[in-house]
């Protein structure tokens, strides 16, 4: 098989667009729910609506207008109704579920709102109702409601400084399940004594539903304790707002301030259910890169670190490729997924999809062959309108001759605005599912 980088291009964005397609929010949900008379099936477990009174649903996150919109044609008039917290732009217009859209990453009023307005919708669920939460990734920034005592601008701040300095996205969500009234399992304990089914799509290495959405529904194992020594390993002490810092301190204290542990009776009539993962999405890429020709290695599904060294190591792999054919043989696609860090140091524009991309372009230059992309599920890469990007090893010398250097861009941490000039933006819009990222390496 014989392709230039045009036709690895094109593939790349093939490759791209069917595992995004894989996890589907809407027909991820259609596959798991489903209803026959009076027998409510979610997987494999079975609820007979005969003593149910009411079914509600509830949302948080990028994917949660999509996910709830087969779920009213599924539940239809006995649906009783429902609210949604979702990011600007991913409104998918429903019928009997209201939709508030507000701020990601960081939150905004909007969200401070929406989370009240859920929370009170929520609290009128009884003994004999189902809720149905419905989350995805984004959900810690869109469901945001500061645990008592820490202002709403403080708890922006704190997540403000927690994304740039380079934490995973288990330690952000470590201390937001601490500052927070809603998450860490406390929403599950709102809705008690009413049953809690929820729909997860996971945004989290290893799909742990205690950090997807910082675990509204799910017990947490973490403490007040974790929270100030992720604080300080990050040097973040004096940088965070003095309400967050002694709210943490007085829970390390105070045993009744923590979030509802493994074994709690809160737990015993919620079901957490996953509906769509990074492997699935790795997976269709794989066969989709297989049936363009390509022989293909599935990395991992696991990748997580700061980007740049995870773009040097990619890189190394591609070079590998052309070297000895290993780890595997050309025509190569190597895919891997989860979402790496960036440790935001410059003033420019950009997201780790970009970053990764704009940090492989030296590393490839004057090789033959080499495409690579990174791309955000979701559709969107940091503060930006931009999925991610795609480069190859003519990359560095186009960009010379455009007077762009890259590595002025990557020390300003501005891959979109270098990708903008040299070109090399991947744009999908908003894609309506969220699965952590996809990176594609095609060596031919």
């Amino acid at each position: 098989m014989i392709k230039n980088i045009r036709n690895m291009k094109d593939d790349a964005g093939r490759i791209v667009t069917e595992s995004i397609k894989s996890v589907d929010p809407g027909m991820a949900v259609l596959r798991m729910v489903k209803l026959k008379g009076l027998l409510l099936s979610v997987g494999r477990i079975k609820i007979n609506l005969k003593n149910i009174n009411n079914i509600y649903v509830i949302g948080l996150g990028k994917a949660s207008s999509q996910m709830a919109k087969p779920l009213e044609k599924i539940l239809g008039s006995r649906l009783t109704g429902g609210i949604i917290n979702t990011k600007y732009g991913h409104n998918a217009g429903l019928k009997k579920i209201k939709v508030n859209e507000c701020g990601h990453p960081v939150p905004d009023r909007n969200g401070l709102k929406g989370a009240g307005e859920i929370c009170d919708f929520a609290k009128q669920a009884g003994e004999n109702d189902i809720v149905f939460c419905l989350i995805s990734g984004g959900g810690s920034a869109l469901f945001p409601l500061p645990a008592g005592g820490i202002a709403f601008s403080d708890k922006q701040k704190a997540t403000q400084l927690l994304l740039k300095s380079g934490a995973t996205i288990q330690e952000v969500n470590t201390v937001r399940k601490h500052i927070s009234s809603v998450k860490g399992g406390r929403l599950a304990k709102l809705i008690s004594p009413a049953r809690v089914v929820s729909l997860i799509l996971s945004d989290v290495i290893g799909d742990d539903m205690g950090f997807i959405a910082s675990g509204v529904t799910s017990p947490d194992p973490t403490t007040f304790r974790d929270c100030v020594d992720i604080i300080k390993r990050y040097r973040l002490m004096k940088k965070m707002p003095l309400p967050v810092i002694k709210y943490l301190s007085r829970g390390i204290k105070v045993p009744s301030m923590e979030t509802p542990k493994p074994g709690d009776p809160v737990f015993k009539k919620v079901s957490n259910v996953l509906v769509g993962t990074n492997f699935l999405a790795c997976n269709a890429a794989m066969k989709k890169a297989k049936s363009l020709g390509y022989n293909t290695l599935l990395l991992s599904t696991a990748m997580e670190g700061e980007t740049r060294e995870i773009a040097k190591a990619h890189s190394a792999i591609a070079r590998e490729v052309l070297l000895s054919g290993n780890p595997v043989g050309r025509p190569a696609c190597i895919i891997s997924g989860g979402e790496t860090t960036v440790t935001v140091r410059g003033k420019g524009k950009g997201g780790r999809n970009m970053e990764f991309c704009l940090a492989c372009v030296e590393y490839i230059s004057g090789l033959k062959n080499i495409v690579i992309a990174s791309v955000g599920t979701d559709g969107t890469d940091g503060p930006t309108d931009s999925a991610g990007a795609v480069v190859d090893s003519s990359t560095f010398e186009k960009a010379l001759k455009k007077r762009c250097i890259p590595a002025e861009y990557l020390g300003n941490n501005d891959s979109y605005n270098f990708f903008k000039r040299c070109g090399g933006l991947y744009i999908t819009g908003p894609t309506g599912t969220n699965v952590m990222d996809i990176r594609i390496v095609l060596v031919t």
